[in-house]
């Protein structure tokens, strides 16, 4: 069991829709977006393990320890993300996007590496989002899980859109062993430490 226990300090945060995975802007053109610094005081040096997309929600692990980020950040740790899919999601699709699909990146086509993928059943119980997901009166939807060790910049949206079935709303659930659990939007849990990996 890989476990990061250190005299730095780590967070477990649930991102909200809306912002974006970094603390402050030097830019003009980023006065009206919403920051993590929002959400709490956090200390000197923190930093984001990884991002997820100023439109996508939930776990985000937060530490001053840059070793333990380059970790998480290889491709060692599974990232889990529950997708809600505009249309009512194939089984063909799904096969799809376990064996690994052709999407674009840094302006080249880029082949996915095989990953854990399924529909889920159920509609998850998560924390309503301000944004409203537009109504099945529209057209249905579906939720798919997608797990990854890899993280290519929008990398499921893409995924899903590749294989006919846009992503409409996007929540990480876990990484690695570390789970939303309860948590709601802005929720932000100082730990202790990190359980990454078996």
């Amino acid at each position: 069991m890989e476990t990061f226990k250190t005299n730095h300090r780590h967070f477990i945060i649930y991102k909200p829709y809306g912002y974006l995975s970094q603390f402050y802007s030097n830019s003009k053109q980023q006065k009206s977006k919403n920051f993590l610094g929002e959400l709490h005081d956090f200390p000197e040096g923190i930093m984001a393990i990884g991002r997820l997309d100023e439109k996508s929600e939930g776990l985000l692990l937060l530490t001053t320890d840059g070793k333990m980020s380059d970790f998480v950040n290889s491709q060692k740790v599974e990232k889990e993300y529950y997708a809600q899919v505009d249309g009512a999601i194939s089984e063909d699709a799904i096969k799809q996007l376990k064996t690994g699909v052709e999407i674009g990146f840094e302006g080249r086509k880029y082949k996915t590496k095989p990953c854990k993928a399924f529909k889920l059943e159920v509609i998850p119980d998560l924390p309503l989002r301000k944004q409203k997901i537009r109504d099945d009166r529209h057209g249905p939807t579906s939720w798919v899980s997608v797990t990854l060790n890899e993280g290519k910049f929008r990398q499921v949206r893409k995924m899903t859109s590749a294989v006919g079935f846009p992503t409409l709303r996007l929540v990480r659930v876990r990484v690695g062993k570390t789970v939303t659990g309860n948590m709601k939007t802005g929720d932000v849990v100082e730990v202790q430490d990190f359980c990454v990996r078996d």
